[in-house]
């Protein structure tokens, strides 16, 4: 509960019917989609305007309180959590499509706006924004900056970072700056975009970005390929880029996740398969049709099975909305589902899988995969019971010798999720301890009273696994 004095400060910025304290309503803002992680907030306030967060963050400044920027809290690793209470900043009010820039090839947007909406507005102006999260249809762009998304078209297209252009934020001293512009080249000192692309609200609080635009592919298909191993689809992945075809969406699921999505989606998915891949390619018709061609031809010589190539691009989208389902295909079958996303080079995918599979019996746990195999990044994904102390213990340990298998085999902790709280004290891991000294200093460069999103990113480093086989 904030001081009288300092609650007053912060209605006359957003009007009482835009900050809320009463314990209700905090709960609500106490936690994210991220399993067993919540902390109440002192309040919450809900900005309309750039120059009312500006505001907002003196008055915190000005008494050290903590802040959370917050867009819809679907991120998965704790990233909105107010571990230190304070103040969560809701930017839900500032969700403007601010323009589409035709000449530009450019959006400029307010951090609220649904990424499924803006995915729409482009679309029906006859363009195209590639990056695509799973959780698209209730994340914010925002959101997506802050933690820099990746999506299930990153092999072909990138994600987040790679279309944000310029931003305009709120510095911990209330102070406000913008970053790059509707440029293709700009090298003006430090790249200030980049950096505070993925910071997850622990340098600046995003209030504009401008990304970039891409004219839409005029046709797109997909096809399904079945294999009786891991191996036989992780070496379909390399071949296909060694061919030198680079599809838009290359996906992966182990024989675990695709009965369950089948079981909630019915579209005829191959639960006798040991493992799936679903492979969608996008531009002029002809290319198309030669590439997967190509694919169909790289599939079978690799092993699969079975292919399936869809007849319409309606059927293609069917099976991508299937694999789109995944997380809340596991989420019906136990009361915790813990997803996480560990990344490795292509070459690596076929013995993470196996390792995942082997960690999980080593601890007694239920761990499904899927995944973007075009890009390395996989989701493992465990169904638990957090009442249960014993094995939520045990699925902890499993991630933790899962994250540090990732790192060894050339990978990293993350590759869209983000670091936030969960990933904190593997962080090292991945950069060392010279990076993290690094990135400790940016962070004090940036924020000196540490008040911006405070207990994210970095945490007292773990032990190293000792892995026994």
């Amino acid at each position: 509960m904030f001081d009288p004095s300092i609650r007053e400060e912060l209605v006359s910025i957003v009007g009482p019917k835009h900050f809320l304290d009463d314990a209700t309503n905090l709960m609500s803002y106490s936690y994210d989609a991220t399993p067993v992680v919540q902390s109440l907030p002192d309040g919450v306030i809900f900005p309309a305007t750039t120059e009312d967060v500006a505001k907002i963050v003196r008055v915190c400044a000005s008494h050290a309180i903590p802040i959370v920027a917050r867009g819809a809290g679907s991120n998965l690793c704790g990233g909105t959590v107010p571990v230190a209470g304070g103040l969560v900043i809701a930017m839900g009010r500032m969700n403007r499509l601010i323009e589409i820039d035709q000449e530009n090839l450019t959006a400029t947007i307010q951090p609220g706006l649904n990424t499924k909406e803006f995915h729409t507005r482009v679309e029906q102006a006859g363009l195209f924004y590639p990056p695509d999260p799973s959780s698209m249809v209730i994340c914010t762009m925002g959101g997506n900056i802050a933690l820099g998304a990746g999506g299930l078209r990153g092999l072909k297209y990138g994600t987040t970072k790679d279309y944000v252009l310029g931003l305009e934020a709120v510095l911990a001293n209330g102070e406000v700056i913008r970053t790059g512009g509707k440029l293709v080249k700009d090298v003006a000192g430090y790249d200030l975009t980049r950096l505070l692309v993925g910071s997850a609200g622990t340098l600046a609080i995003i209030t504009e970005a401008t990304v970039k635009l891409i004219p839409q592919a005029p046709f797109r298909r997909a096809l399904i390929a079945m294999y009786r191993s891991l191996d036989e689809a992780a070496r379909t992945v390399s071949r296909i880029v060694a061919a030198k075809i680079t599809p838009c969406t290359l996906e992966f699921m182990d024989q675990a996740t695709t009965r369950v999505v089948e079981n909630f989606a019915h579209i005829g998915l191959p639960v006798d398969a040991r493992a799936i891949l679903a492979i969608e390619q996008d531009g002029e018709e002809a290319s198309v049709q030669r590439d997967l061609a190509a694919i169909e031809e790289i599939c079978r010589e690799q092993g699969a099975f079975a292919v399936r190539v869809a007849k319409t691009p309606e059927e293609g989208a069917q099976v991508m909305e299937a694999r789109r389902s995944a997380l809340s295909a596991l989420a019906r079958l136990r009361p915790t589902t813990i997803l996480e996303d560990a990344t490795v080079p292509r070459s690596e995918v076929a013995a993470m899988v196996l390792e995942i599979e082997r960690i999980a019996a080593k601890f007694d746990v239920r761990i499904s995969t899927f995944g973007h195999a075009g890009d390395g990044n996989l989701h493992p994904t465990a169904t638990t019971d957090a009442r249960d102390a014993d094995e939520l213990h045990r699925v902890e340990q499993a991630f933790e010798e899962i994250f540090w298998t990732a790192v060894e085999l050339g990978g990293t902790i993350t590759g869209e999720h983000g670091v936030g709280l969960v990933k904190a004290p593997y962080l090292e891991w991945k950069v060392g301890h010279a990076g993290v000294e690094i990135m400790q200093g940016i962070k004090r460069a940036f924020d000196p009273q540490n008040i911006l999103n405070p207990g994210k990113i970095f945490a007292e480093t773990r032990k190293r696994v000792v892995v026994q086989q």
